[in-house]
């Protein structure tokens, strides 16, 4: 019998509390161990290599933490991006560019891409979620009290799917947990392939 003393425990490189849920759901506990980087997309650079660079890279920072090479444990690290014609919708600076963001979803089907990587002994892996993702048609009214909420912060896109915006979403074709920042099936795929977990 597996035993919650038995779970695995990594290291996070996010300040995300949907990623430290996303890994409970499947059995990890995890130290939070946030990397910060310079996320500014380079030119021409495609927004699924975007999301799996800065994926990589703050695994690599995580790794330069005092803490890992005191007590050496598996590093999980995340990205997520929103596409829209190949154009990368980014964390909104502020609400302006939040209403703006959410005005050129309404309506349409964009994708959602989650890189997720794992280091663990010399070796950063990364795996790509990529979701398409359809919105409603959507007002002023709903966009305005949506923005009051204060859920478009800190989010891709400018919103969450797990959150109010979740009314919002006629159809998924992909990973909602993805979607959410945290592909759980690939983050559990690669832990096995390291002997990680059982799940």
């Amino acid at each position: 019998m597996i035993t919650p003393e038995h779970f695995p425990l990594v290291y996070l490189a996010s300040r995300s509390p949907r990623r430290v849920e996303l890994l409970k759901q499947i059995g990890i506990h995890c130290e939070i161990l946030p990397a910060d980087i310079d996320e500014t997309p380079h030119m021409n650079e495609l927004p699924t290599d975007y999301v799996m660079r800065l994926a990589r890279q703050k695994a690599e920072a995580a790794l330069q933490n005092v803490l890992v090479k005191a007590k050496p444990l598996p590093v999980i690290a995340a990205d997520t991006t929103v596409e829209l014609d190949g154009i990368v919708l980014s964390k909104p600076e502020n609400d302006t560019e939040a209403k703006q963001m959410l005005q050129t979803l309404s309506g349409r089907t964009h994708q959602v891409h989650t890189a997720v990587s794992l280091a663990w002994r010399g070796k950063i892996e990364v795996i790509l979620s990529s979701t398409y993702v359809e919105m409603m048609a959507l007002n002023t009214v709903q966009i305005d009290a949506y923005i009051q909420s204060g859920e478009p912060q800190d989010k891709a896109g400018s919103y969450g799917i797990q959150g109010l915006a979740g009314a919002w979403i006629k159809h998924i074709e992909g990973s909602y947990t993805g979607v959410m920042g945290l592909p759980v099936y690939e983050t559990a795929s690669l832990l096995r392939a390291h002997g990680l977990t059982v799940i």
